[in-house]
């Protein structure tokens, strides 16, 4: 068991040893002006006392894995945490940046023997980051390209164009070559890296409100396009619709609906985050549905917390709880459901598939059963376990544009576990990490194929065979 000098074992578990000398152990924070939390909404104490800080998460964490600082590990943060409620650390340049680097990726919440819920106290702690620290004016210049267009698919979509010219006319080629962008600004030459394949599909926003059930009427569900999967990823959503239909679903997809809130959520952005969510809730409110569908695991991981992010609203509480409840992941509505449509096989012979967990799904919504057996009803289907499933892709929202060194080195190594199993195919249920590991395939030379799970199951519905690389 790994243990830091800042923790003393007692003779049953292990606890913080809270020094009131704090700061002189750690001089690298110390500051003129003591700045902290404000009264908001703090991380809260009880549940910051819950961690013992016994380690079992310092494996399990990707940050750590990479940084190797036990302020990088989620113990390390919670006892951070402690110190600035506390009022023996401030909130300054030193120690806002040990809490940028967490991916948020929860694993650490599915591997705690005590149940601590980091979930619940890193959201806090980056919504008082958000209000109570100052951020370099490029930190705040990058951050503001993101939250002011990613989140909205209206202020993206005249992007499409110049991004498909600057594609389509080689210009893409040309800047990566130069290798200039990294030493200019690594984080836009992330953004660039990862930018996807825009293509005549991107452009179509066709799918229209109501689609009826094929066949017998089994449930009416609500559907939500999302923001970088509705332009990026249209052929997800295209198929979404179709194995829903083929399945027995009227599909019912409002549009007026905008972000899940995902993004502006998980990086602290308060009323932005408010804001969508209540704009999701008003879009689906009264369309009888029976669940509202997700088919990318950040958004869906998201869409269930909007009993939290609208706890202190009155007027929404009830609303967000109830909405909350109905939302459900396509596969885990379609495992729940049951699959009615025939299934054929995707090629002659057997294919060799490996999954990749996503973060959000896997631990923030525990989902990771379903997509395994909705893929091994395809005939021929053979399924492929990586090392270290359960360890981020280094994706995590837009971490990989944010912390880019760090997402670098998950990428690589997730992408590396993935080939090494031998598979044909790799399966991935969110658009950052399916964007995060073409990357590294293509830095690799790889070309292996890449698809959504709910792809395959469209192919196999309408029996489209897929071409062997």
């Amino acid at each position: 068991m790994q243990t830091s000098e800042k923790y003393t074992v007692s003779s049953d578990e292990l606890k913080p040893a809270k020094s009131s000398n704090f700061l002189a152990q750690n001089p690298h924070l110390q500051t003129p002006e003591l700045q902290g939390f404000d009264a908001n909404n703090p991380p809260n104490p009880k549940l910051i006392d819950t961690c013992v800080h016994c380690g079992f998460c310092l494996s399990t964490c990707p940050s750590y894995r990479v940084l190797g600082k036990e302020m990088d590990s989620p113990r390390g943060r919670i006892y951070l945490m402690d110190a600035i409620n506390e009022g023996e650390a401030p909130l300054n340049e030193a120690t806002a940046q040990h809490f940028d680097t967490c991916l948020g990726c929860l694993a650490c919440v599915t591997t705690c023997p005590s149940g601590v819920q980091y979930d619940k106290l890193i959201g806090a702690t980056r919504h008082q980051i958000d209000r109570n620290y100052d951020r370099t004016f490029s930190d705040k210049l990058i951050r503001s390209i993101l939250f002011n267009f990613f989140p909205y698919p209206n202020r993206l979509r005249p992007l499409l164009a110049p991004m498909f010219l600057y594609q389509k006319l080689g210009v893409q080629k040309l800047v990566r070559l130069t290798g200039l962008l990294p030493k200019i600004s690594p984080r836009l030459a992330a953004m660039e890296s990862i930018l996807p394949e825009i293509t005549i599909e991107s452009f179509r926003d066709n799918l229209p409100d109501v689609i009826p059930a094929q066949g017998e009427k089994r449930y009416r569900v609500g559907m939500i396009l999302g923001c970088v999967q509705r332009l990026f990823f249209s052929p997800v959503n295209e198929a979404t619709v179709r194995v829903l239909t083929a399945n027995g679903c009227e599909v019912v997809i409002p549009k007026s609906q905008g972000c899940c809130a995902a993004l502006p959520e998980h990086q602290g952005q308060t009323a932005q985050a408010k804001v969508l969510a209540r704009q999701m809730i008003d879009s689906f409110a009264n369309m009888g549905v029976d669940a509202v569908i997700i088919n990318a695991a950040g958004c869906g991981h998201t869409l269930k917390e909007y009993g939290h992010i609208l706890a202190d609203d009155p007027e929404y509480r009830e609303k967000a709880e109830d909405f909350a409840a109905h939302v459900k992941d396509v596969q885990e509505f379609l495992a729940s459901a049951g699959l009615t449509a025939k299934l054929h096989p995707l090629i002659d012979g057997d294919l060799t598939i490996v999954y990749q967990d996503a973060c959000h799904l896997l631990h923030g919504q525990k989902i990771s059963l379903q997509p395994r057996q909705l893929l091994q009803q395809i005939p021929g289907v053979k399924l492929k376990e990586p090392l270290d499933a359960a360890l981020c892709c280094g994706s995590a929202g837009v971490y990989n544009m944010l912390q880019p060194e760090v997402a670098e080195e998950l990428g690589q190594q997730k992408v590396e576990n993935l080939l090494n199993t031998g598979a044909e195919l790799i399966a991935s249920a969110n658009p950052g990490c399916s964007l995060q590991i073409k990357k590294h395939l293509e830095l690799q030379g790889k070309s292996v194929t890449l698809m959504h799970p709910i792809e395959l199951l469209d192919y196999s519905i309408r029996g489209v065979k897929l071409q062997r690389n």
